[in-house]
Parts: C-alpha cells; structure tokens; sequence
C-alpha cells in the first residue's frame, strides 16, 4: 500500500513496513489547502474507515495507515486507488473534500461548537 500512495502522498518516514506507515500531507495542505482531515472525511465517501489522524504528533498533517494483516491484496489494492482518486480531487476540486463526507447519514460536523457546546446525551425518538 505504501508503495502505491508514495507517488502521490510523501511518505513520513521511507523505510520498510510491516503493516504500518505514516504519511505527511502537509505539502498537499500548504499548496492545495487540503488537510489530512479533508481526506480522511472524504475516506468515508468510499467507505473506508479513515485512519488515524494528526498522529504521531512529530509529522505535520499525518495520517497513519495501518492495515490488517487479514486484509486481502484486492481490498489494499482498492484503498489505493481510493487514496488516489482522494489525491487527486485534492488537486482538482479541493472544495469537494472540504465538504467530505457527503454520501454518509451524518455529514461533517461542525467541530469547534460541538467541542464548545458538546451534547452528552441521546435524546431517543419515542416508538
């Protein structure tokens, strides 16, 4: 998986993985002003699970990826061009994924007033 993203995301640290790595987007959030968070609200989009974010804190922009080891080559395969599609309408319409997630129930939310005003209940629909 690394192997296919390097072209496109720079990769944190370029050494030989077991499962995990890290990527960096903080060239593609300096030039095209997408974050790491765009792309990994725009991962639901597709589906996948986002990965890890803002970790490790030493790598600006970071998103982590560490897949299963129970992962199929298909399914690696498939979050690659996922990772890729994602990259590239980073570059292309960089607004689409400031707005991501969009096929999902829930789409983003606004983050500092749920931080500022979190709700810590559930309010039930009565049957």
């Amino acid at each position: 998986l690394m192997n296919k993203l390097k072209d496109y995301y720079d990769v944190a640290y370029d050494l030989i993985c077991m499962h995990e790595f890290v990527l960096s987007l903080e060239k593609l959030k300096r030039e095209h002003a997408v974050s790491a968070m765009d792309i990994a609200k725009g991962c639901l989009d597709y589906g996948i699970h986002p990965p890890t974010m803002y970790f490790p804190l030493i790598v600006s922009e970071a998103l982590m990826l560490e897949p299963t080891e129970t992962e199929s080559k298909e399914s690696l395969d498939q979050a690659a061009q996922i990772f890729i599609k994602l990259y590239e309408t980073a570059l292309n319409d960089p607004e689409k994924l400031h707005n991501a997630p969009t096929n999902c129930y829930i789409t983003r939310p606004n983050e500092v007033e749920a931080a500022r005003n979190p709700i810590l209940t559930y309010q039930f629909e009565n049957d």
